[in-house]
Formats: C-alpha cells, sequence, structure tokens
C-alpha cells in the first residue's frame, strides 16, 4: 500500500504532498503556477508543494485520491 503525507501550513499558507520519502529529496523546480516539485535524484516527482494555499479557518480539509493503473 503506498503511503501519502499532507500537511498544511497555515503560518505560511502552503500545502505539501508527499507520496515518496521527503528525505530522498535531490532537486526542487517551480513550476510557475505557485507549485513546487519536489524530486529525488532520478528525477521523478515525489512530492510537491502549492504556495499561497489558503482554507477558511473553520473549514476542514478534506483530500481524496483516486489510484489509475496502466
Amino acid at each position: 500500500m503506498a503511503e501519502v503525507n499532507v500537511y498544511y501550513d497555515r503560518v505560511g499558507n502552503t500545502l505539501t504532498v508527499w507520496f515518496g520519502n521527503p528525505q530522498d529529496e535531490y532537486t526542487c523546480e517551480e513550476t510557475g503556477d505557485e507549485v513546487i516539485l519536489m524530486k529525488d535524484q532520478h528525477g521523478e516527482v515525489i512530492g510537491f508543494e502549492k504556495l499561497n494555499y489558503t482554507i477558511p479557518s473553520t473549514a476542514n480539509l478534506k483530500i481524496s485520491f483516486e489510484t489509475a493503473t496502466a
């Protein structure tokens, strides 16, 4: 089973999602849409961070995932 870690920082207004091991981060790439991709040394994306992400303080953060297989 795959593990996904999601972190929301209300102070920094960021949403960070890891679907790989954060310790494997080797480089980051900014996409230009206030999204930063974190990559391992093989260039595989292992996470992303959305900048300037805010939710109302009264809202619940709900996340759903969909798995696609070939």
